[in-house]
């Protein structure tokens, strides 16, 4: 059930309050995502990579967003894992926010196609969400090569059974020395999270380090496919204590009272207490996977798991209340809708930070690969 603050039942805030317009365009293959140019602005960039493509972006003030509020689900239990589903494609949409901060510290990749069938059996398309700390170089840096350091790494595993606990750990390792081989100024005081998804046919693979966060929907069930890197999280807390670091309760838990975080991409002034190495969890997809969701720490820190996943499902299955002339993508929403429809829900929550969203669908018609 959708709680409103506007007089309006639709589940998306009113277009007369917000001014929002998504304008169907017509897409390129290479599109982009643009950068955010007003302090207070959201933008959405929606693509597909089915045979037509659709992009829509939307700016809106701050002052008016409406809060959109979904109660609280039960905790559900994890279903067990169902026969094995082919999928190929898949749709998204996402949103970089600068929010209520003065600068803007998060970026975001999309990479469809990354890995093509050529080199293996499968392609796979690339999602990254970066928040950075201490300035935007370190997540900037992530965002134009990480996907390529992963990609290096897995053309050197052609022929063979992708490792991908030792892929990802290893580009990880690769991105955290590129970082420190350019030695730029401050760059040691500077950092970034990372999570990022790899997404085949058959496969999901995500990587983290730090506290952005990847969620999938799977049979109505909110699953976290990333556990957050906190310095009082008891493993965390001993690696730490075990190099011979502390951590200090300063306005929250933080390594030598500094860091809130106990991993990350950069922060070289805090080794060997914060390592770039990641959590690397690979997932069989199922034909009850609905959708994931890659946010920043703007979003987690104000909506759980199980609140996004409504919001998205909901907007998704075309559950809002729109009359037909707000309709986009027929009786259904967008996935940059859902995205969208995240960021202003946790901003209009009291969100004062940057906010990244990236929503991949992932219940789109599917046909078998050819071997």
């Amino acid at each position: 059930m959708v709680e409103m603050t506007s007089e309006s039942d639709d589940c998306t805030i009113n277009r007369r309050r917000r001014r929002l317009m998504l304008r169907r365009a017509r897409s390129a293959a290479n599109n982009g995502n643009k950068a955010v140019t007003d302090e207070n602005s959201v933008e959405v960039s929606l693509h597909s990579s089915g045979p037509s493509c659709a992009s829509s972006s939307e700016r809106s003030s701050d002052d008016d967003v409406s809060a959109v509020m979904l109660r609280e689900s039960s905790n559900q239990d994890v279903p067990p894992t169902p026969t094995k589903a082919a999928f190929v494609g898949s749709s998204y949409g996402c949103v970089s926010s600068i929010g209520r901060r003065r600068e803007m510290e998060d970026a975001v990749c999309v990479e469809l196609g990354f890995v093509s069938r050529a080199l293996f059996k499968d392609s796979y398309d690339f999602f990254g969400v970066y928040d950075g700390h201490g300035g935007a170089h370190v997540a900037v840096e992530c965002k134009v090569l990480l996907h390529g350091i992963v990609k290096a790494r897995l053309e050197g595993a052609e022929g063979r059974v992708v490792d991908w606990e030792d892929v990802m750990g290893r580009s990880f390792a690769d991105m955290d020395a590129e970082v420190a081989r350019k030695g730029e100024k401050a760059a040691g005081t500077v950092g970034s999270t990372a999570v990022v998804a790899v997404v085949g046919s058959e496969l999901v693979v995500i990587a983290n380090c730090g506290d952005s966060r990847a969620i999938i929907s799977r049979g109505g069930a909110a699953i976290a496919l990333s556990d957050d890197h906190k310095p009082n999280r008891p493993d965390e807390l001993k690696r730490i204590e075990d190099a011979g670091g502390s951590v200090i309760e300063r306005n929250g838990h933080r390594i030598l009272g500094v860091l809130a975080i106990s991993r990350s991409i950069g922060d070289h002034y805090l080794k060997p207490f914060v390592t770039p190495e990641p959590d690397v969890r690979v997932v069989e997809r199922t034909h009850l996977d609905e959708f994931l969701i890659l946010a920043s720490d703007g979003l987690w820190d104000m909506l759980s798991n199980d609140h996004a996943c409504q919001i998205v499902r909901r907007c998704l299955k075309g559950q809002n209340g729109r009359r037909p002339d707000q309709q986009v993508a027929k009786e259904h929403g967008t996935a940059a809708e859902a995205a969208a429809l995240l960021a202003r829900t946790a901003m209009a929550q009291g969100s004062s930070d940057n906010i990244s969203v990236i929503v991949v669908e992932l219940e789109r018609p599917s046909r078998k690969l050819i071997a």
